[in-house]
């Protein structure tokens, strides 16, 4: 009898196409749409010059995954093998945005001496949109060098990195900024988003099926986009139809580019500032791309885990190379996609339809079209995703140490908008030496505990699962670093926009911060060295299991 085919589409990759593409078109949105409403960013520049190489990036790496797929249905001789999915960390999304490419062009303009107000059509505010997209490149590009380092030892890194820091760390994003930022926007236009909302939670968290098996995504973007509409043609709602002049100034864009000058490197030693913020996010898509082949074996399609981390690698590699500025990751909804039907052909049809949106730049069409209240529903799912399996990934002794990892993200998240009103008092001649002292110390403290919260995150989060494990002389280790972290503004840096520094080159009034928490980490370093010690002698070493509830 001869071996049936593998049959790499199936009406099930449609399901599949359309959840895989709409968290890509999500994030792309996120990206262009947070540029532009919070930091003032040129349009034209995010949809000529950052989206194409993005967007390349997800092309590589989904047309990596089909072929893997396709490569391991002829070693194994199945026919149900389901490719791995893959797009743009919706993570890094907000901590590109909003740690990285945000204050980068912000700090350019300041040293450009561009002010609120100034003429769009400044060059200076070109130039200052140029230098955050090669810090952008910069960035990813080392990010993708990390990772494919950390392919050779991927299973290293999980076993050393506890789980409860850099889960700890991931749900604290999810959950304050990948959940807590959409919301507000989705809450701009309360019919049409919450509309979209429930849909989406309806679909994809209760798993109610739709009418005809329509994706919940899908279903969720048509049915609250057909609302939108409609009440922007009652006159309820207004829209921006500027946007669509925008984005045919967007067609066909060729200044990316410009990547291939290598005028970029010119700024990689200031891109290592933003180093803390965008190490911990590439650690993050490794474990998770480790997480992901698990979870895929669990479902039967046993890939290999060091090429599925290579290749998250590559594909972010390539995006920086073509001046993309968001890292790629696999998804972690595998079983999802197998159980809709998925095969082969949705990430295919994902690589073909995000790549051509970026080259061709048709995606401007979509970025003025689609109102964001009915995409970004899809990012409250993510975060809300993220956060549950946080915990579900978690031992439950851990639960604390999860929870303890979100303090510092919402202080990161209260920070955001303490800059936003630092910034509107600056513009009417208000700074913050006229506040009270009381509350210029809260606002020192908030912007310490917000400044390089995913290292702070993980730290906490890691040195309270060691306590919990009784290992203190592990969790002394992780507070010993914490305070070589404070003495370069890896963690707790005082200065807007989480700027590194030299402790001992400050200024002795801006050195007593970081040299405080240095000392404090310190002392409870010593302390935990001690009681590790005593309990030793007391006999009071109970190991780990035993604690478990």
């Amino acid at each position: 009898m001869s071996q049936e085919r593998y049959r790499w589409a199936t009406p099930g990759d449609v399901n599949a196409f359309f959840g895989l593409m709409l968290d890509n078109i999500a994030d792309l949105l996120l990206t262009v749409g947070l540029l532009v409403a919070v930091f003032g960013f040129p349009t034209n520049v995010a949809l000529r010059y950052m989206v194409p190489g993005t967007a390349i990036g997800v092309f590589v790496g989904d047309m990596l995954f089909f072929w893997m797929a396709l490569r391991l249905a002829k070693r194994t001789g199945r026919t149900d093998i389901t490719a791995m999915p893959l797009g743009l960390d919706t993570p890094s999304t907000f901590g590109m945005v909003f740690f990285v490419l945000g204050p980068a062009f912000l700090a350019k303009k300041q040293a450009l001496g561009v002010v609120d107000g100034t003429d769009p059509g400044d060059p200076r505010i070109l130039e200052a949109a140029i230098y955050a997209w090669h810090i952008g490149v910069c960035s990813i590009f080392i990010s993708g060098l990390f990772k494919l380092l950390c392919a050779v030892g991927s299973n290293w890194v999980r076993r050393v990195v506890p789980r409860a820091g850099l889960l700890g760390s991931l749900a604290g994003i999810a959950l304050v900024l990948i959940s807590f930022l959409p919301f507000t926007e989705v809450l701009h236009f309360p019919v049409v988003g919450l509309v979209a909302l429930a849909l989406i939670l309806m679909t994809l968290v209760a798993r109610i099926p739709t009418f005809a098996k329509v994706p919940g995504a899908l279903a969720a973007l048509f049915t609250a986009g057909t609302i939108y509409y409609a009440m922007v043609a009652a006159g309820l709602l207004d829209h921006d139809w500027s946007q669509l002049e925008t984005a045919r100034s967007a067609l066909l864009p060729f200044e990316w580019t410009q990547v291939f000058g290598f005028q970029w490197t010119s700024v990689l030693v200031d891109s290592i500032m933003y180093l803390p913020v965008v190490i911990p996010f590439a650690l993050a898509t490794v474990v998770g791309g480790i997480d992901c082949t698990e979870s895929a074996a669990a479902s039967g399609d046993e890939f290999d885990t060091g090429q599925v981390v290579a290749v998250e690698a590559v594909a972010t590699i390539v995006a920086s190379l073509c001046g993309g500025v968001i890292q790629t990751t696999p998804y972690i909804g595998h079983p999802a996609y197998k159980a809709m039907g998925g095969r082969a052909a949705y990430t295919l049809a994902t690589a073909l339809f995000i790549g051509s949106a970026g080259l061709l730049g048709y995606f401007g069409f979509l970025y003025a079209i689609i109102p964001k209240a009915t995409v970004f529903p899809i990012l409250i799912f993510i975060g809300l995703e993220i956060t549950s399996q946080s915990f579900q990934a978690t031992p439950k002794r851990h639960y604390p140490a999860v929870v303890m990892a979100c303090v510092p993200a919402l202080a990161s998240l209260v920070l955001i908008f303490i800059d936003k009103f630092l910034g509107e008092m600056a513009a009417h001649g208000i700074g913050l030496e006229q506040l009270s002292a009381a509350l210029q110390v809260e606002v020192a403290t908030i912007r310490a505990l917000g400044n390089g919260f995913i290292v702070t995150s993980l730290v906490w989060a890691s040195v309270l699962a060691a306590m919990i494990d009784r290992k203190l002389r592990v969790a002394a280790m992780y507070l010993a670093a914490a305070a070589v972290f404070s003495l370069f503004g890896i963690m707790h840096s005082p200065f807007p926009g989480a700027a590194m520094f030299l402790a001992w080159d400050l200024d002795p009034s801006l050195r007593q911060t970081p040299l405080s928490y240095a000392a404090g980490y310190t002392i409870v370093a010593l302390m935990m060295i001690s009681w590790d010690a005593w309990l030793r002698r007391s006999g009071n070493n109970l190991p780990p299991q035993e604690l478990e509830p």
